[in-house]
């Protein structure tokens, strides 16, 4: 598992610590013409053999940079302003797909596909994903509530702002007290206070900074309650 990480290091560095943009942008413009993309294969075959240190693992090292190189031309001449990040994320994919075999291949690993998908992995991934596009469509479904022409021509507050804001820091205050991060709590109440504050300070209402107060320390008590109750059932 070691030269597994060695070499997604060296990935990780040659790939994108050690290539500026002007490379980059050259080898969109000359492609496989660019000195810059063969400089750039010599780096990562410097980097990986630095970091992997072994005389034995040279070949691997080569076939690897050999396949990086490949990987890359195509990628070049299919490339356009439509397909470029996509492209992108397909080509980082092959050069971790390439190392993973060639490290399966060299250390005569079978890869096992249960410590793979274990129960922990499974619910990481899920997570993952649903923070991706299933988060997106929840959140443009909430923001439909308000017309964007219509938060910028005014100063007004929006409809029910206060209300999600609320739910929101309370479910917040929930979890962190659940998972032991009370000095989240703090800061969480911080960053509130801090957006309050240009309210606050530009308001010369003082039942206004009471009420403020008062449905702050409320609302993040209930939640402190709460957690603590669901902490001692637990």
């Amino acid at each position: 598992m070691m030269l597994l990480t060695k070499l997604l290091l060296a990935h990780i560095i040659a790939d994108f610590m050690l290539q500026p943009q002007s490379w980059v942008l050259e080898k969109e413009v000359k492609k496989a013409k660019s000195l810059k993309l063969y400089l750039h294969i010599v780096i990562h075959i410097v980097v990986m053999s630095l970091i992997v240190w072994d005389v034995s693992k040279i070949p691997v090292i080569l076939i690897i940079a050999a396949i990086h190189l490949i990987i890359d031309v195509i990628k070049l001449y299919l490339q356009n302003d439509k397909n470029k990040r996509f492209l992108f994320f397909i080509d980082q994919l092959l050069h971790i797909i390439t190392i993973v075999i060639a490290y399966v291949i060299v250390s005569s690993t079978a890869l096992n596909l249960d410590t793979l998908f274990t129960e922990n992995n499974l619910l990481l991934l899920t997570c993952i994903l649903f923070l991706t596009t299933p988060v997106s469509i929840i959140m443009r479904t909430i923001f439909s509530k308000w017309n964007i022409e219509d938060i910028t021509k005014d100063n007004q507050s929006l409809e029910d702002a206060g209300k999600y804001i609320g739910i929101l820091e309370r479910i917040l205050v929930f979890i962190f007290i659940i998972s032991n991060h009370w000095e989240a709590v703090g800061f969480l109440i911080t960053a509130k206070s801090v957006f309050r504050f240009g309210d606050l300070k530009e308001s010369k209402h003082r039942k206004l900074t009471e009420y403020i107060l008062i449905g702050t320390l409320i609302s993040f008590g209930i939640a402190i309650v709460t957690a603590l109750i669901f902490q001692n059932l637990l």
